[in-house]
């Protein structure tokens, strides 16, 4: 499996970014996701999606960040508005291996594969 971001870049307070992650390879599973991650700090779950496009969102990205997919399930995004400094990040298009009925539990474990994250920067 291959994940390949790209969307991410440069923006102010306020404003608005569209990551994207292109999925190629034979892939079984059914959830796919995005974490994000600051130097020094842990790499942390920003949202996913699941079967019957189920969702989780993180608590700092509700109301601010959408995720979804099209329909063919290989292509991931995440709309992100109203982005703050806090926001900056390295962002990794992710995705776990085994089918699962719910997202929630899936995420409760790391991911099997990663992407090569695209860098978003939001300055004051």
């Amino acid at each position: 499996v291959q994940l390949v971001e790209s969307g991410g870049g440069s923006v102010q307070t306020g404003g608005s970014l569209r990551l994207s992650c292109v999925r190629s390879g034979f892939f079984s599973g059914n959830v796919m996701g995005w974490y994000r991650q600051v130097p020094g700090r842990e790499r942390e779950l920003v949202a996913a999606i699941g079967r019957r496009d189920s969702v989780y969102v993180a608590e700092f990205a509700k109301g601010r960040f959408t995720i979804s997919r099209d329909s063919s399930g290989n292509t991931l995004y995440l709309q992100m508005d109203s982005l703050e400094p806090e926001d900056t990040a390295t962002y990794y298009c992710a995705a776990w291996s085994e089918y699962s009925d719910y997202v929630t539990t899936s995420i409760e474990s790391q991911s099997d594969y990663w992407g090569q994250g695209t860098q978003v920067t939001v300055s004051s």
